[in-house]
């Protein structure tokens, strides 16, 4: 294994700018963007807020990490607020913090705020850094506002979901941080460019009367900073001068929730908005017959499921959720609801993932015969299963489950669809939980961030107590944990032997794609993600 590597970048001329005047009349443009959700949680709390929704509002806009993402291009390790960062050891990861760094409340930043953005107090809580294989189980509701600075206990489950076994951080010195494992991990630099390792400003969480307030109202690095979230409703940012990246481009951005797609597009037919996201493939040839219009967008590093319940009666034979997976003809969906504008994936992992990829598998087949014969096999007798489903959370989720329905139904499953508001009645606990849709990333290129983070022991299915597996979650352990490559391949390839085939935790129906519409005269670029990114370097108009 190679212990040791270091990437430079050169501190943009950017940093040498004069702050700008606030007299100065400011010229810069201010945008709407018509979104359907514009965060799930009601907070801006990256460790709160996991979500694809949150993705596209934080990213590159608010929040910021030590390792940055590539989102204009392949999404690779990029320096962020790290200019440079070597392997120690096998268990220890040096960075070089970039100087000059500004806060949105004018504080540099400092190691002490990396510390302090990976503590106890703000992170972890009690839990142990152990990579042990022990679920920290969590609630599935919206979690209640809470005395003080306590911590939602989502937080740190989430945490350790993210860093199972990160011990501490250590300040070397002011622009000088190691980050020390527990355990062995070749992936810590790519948890550090991961969602929820953001970087915060100790003093203004610390100056927080709440977490609430805290959550609701994050002191942050981006070229932007909250001046208004109304949940449910709107957030508003502006622009952060000081950034270290250059003046931004936009004075203002407002991003409105509009659930319709119909109003999301008249709104930016009409001059209302300027960007309407999450448009259905059918859309996008009406749009762009107006010459003054474009979509944007493509296929993303995110894949859209269904998951099982097998705690439910009907579920908690395999061979019915093995059912399900052969029943379902997911090219056919690719052709008929998306217009063949992205593509069945080789299970729950990308390309991406280089050497650790598997090329040769594939998802379950479209087989009706065999889902007929497996539910014979089951005694399963056309008792109802519950499909929990929102509206149109995901680009064509209705129109995907009427037709994933009628599919199960030819094969003998009774399958009925139940309307629900939120995600916390998506995953409350109780006898009608069976399926529900779901989608998962991959924050880096390793399988650790995906089928081990969304599907292992602290994995959100086996966290509000869907599913588990005693030996996928042994082997979880030793993904996280092996430094044998070779080794590391083939327990991944068990994982999806185990979750996709012998004791389905989840099914995967294709590869998501996002398509948002914009004026024809803004200069702006779709990333390759949920992101939406409003840096200097991608606008113009």
């Amino acid at each position: 294994m190679q212990i040791s590597r270091r990437l430079i970048l050169a501190t943009p001329a950017a940093l040498a700018l004069p702050r700008f005047a606030v007299a100065q009349a400011d010229n810069r443009p201010s945008i709407t963007i018509a979104v359907q959700k514009v965060v799930n949680s009601n907070t801006l709390e990256v460790l709160r807020e996991q979500s694809n929704v949150g993705e596209r509002v934080f990213f590159s806009s608010l929040w910021e990490g030590l390792i940055s993402r590539d989102w204009l291009g392949q999404l690779g390790a990029v320096p962020g607020l790290a200019t440079e960062w070597r392997r120690i050891s096998d268990q220890v990861v040096e960075l070089k913090l970039r100087p000059g760094v500004r806060f949105h409340n004018g504080d540099e930043m400092t190691a002490e705020d990396v510390v302090f953005s990976f503590s106890r107090d703000r992170m972890f809580g009690t839990t142990l850094a152990t990579a042990q294989g022990r679920t920290i189980p969590i609630g599935e509701g919206m979690p209640a506002p809470r005395a003080g600075k306590e911590l939602p206990p989502e937080v740190p489950a989430v945490a350790r979901r993210s860093w199972p076994a990160l011990e501490r951080v250590e300040a070397v010195d002011k622009y000088t941080v190691r980050f020390h494992n527990a355990t062995p991990d070749v992936t810590l630099e790519g948890r550090l460019s991961r969602y929820g390792s953001e970087i915060m400003s100790r003093r203004g969480f610390e100056e927080s009367a709440t977490w609430l307030d805290w959550a609701r109202k994050p002191v942050t690095t981006g070229p932007y900073m909250v001046a208004e979230y109304r949940p449910d409703v709107s957030l508003t940012l502006v622009a952060h001068d000081a950034y270290w990246g250059g003046r931004p481009p936009l004075r203002q951005i407002r991003f409105v929730e509009v659930p319709e797609v119909s109003s999301r597009i008249n709104g930016l037919l009409s001059g209302e908005y300027q960007f309407a996201c999450d448009l259905p493939p059918d859309q996008i040839p009406g749009i762009e017959a107006n010459r003054a219009f474009e979509v944007q967008g493509g296929t993303i590093l995110n894949h859209r499921l269904i998951c099982f319940d097998k705690t439910f009666p009907a579920l908690r034979d395999a061979r019915v959720r093995r059912a399900i997976t052969h029943a379902m003809d997911r090219q056919a969906i690719v052709d008929s609801l998306w217009a063949g504008r992205t593509e069945v994936p080789k299970g729950l992992q990308w390309p991406y993932y280089d050497e650790m990829f598997h090329a040769d598998w594939s998802v379950p087949a479209y087989d009706p015969a065999l889902a007929r014969r497996l539910l014979r096999e089951s005694n399963y007798r056309g008792e109802p299963i519950p499909y929990r489903l929102l509206n149109n959370y995901y680009t064509n989720q209705n129109a995907t489950a009427q037709v994933l329905v009628e599919m199960w139904r030819q094969v003998g499953l009774n399958v009925q669809i139940e309307m629900k508001e939120n995600w916390s009645q998506i995953l409350e606990r109780s006898p009608t939980r069976a399926i529900r849709d779901w989608s998962n990333s991959a924050p880096f290129n390793d399988p650790v961030s995906s089928i081990v983070n969304q599907h292992g022991p602290n994995g959100q299915q086996q966290q509000v107590g869907e599913w588990t597996n005693e030996e996928m979650n042994r082997l979880s352990v030793e993904l996280e944990t092996s430094t044998d490559r070779p080794r590391r391949r083939a327990i991944f390839r068990r994982m999806l032997e185990i979750t996709e085939r012998e004791d389905p935790a989840y099914t995967v129906i294709h590869q998501n794609a996002t398509f948002t519409a914009k004026r024809r005269d803004i200069r702006w670029k779709a990333s390759p993600a949920f992101a939406m990114d409003f840096r200097g370097s991608n606008w113009g108009a």
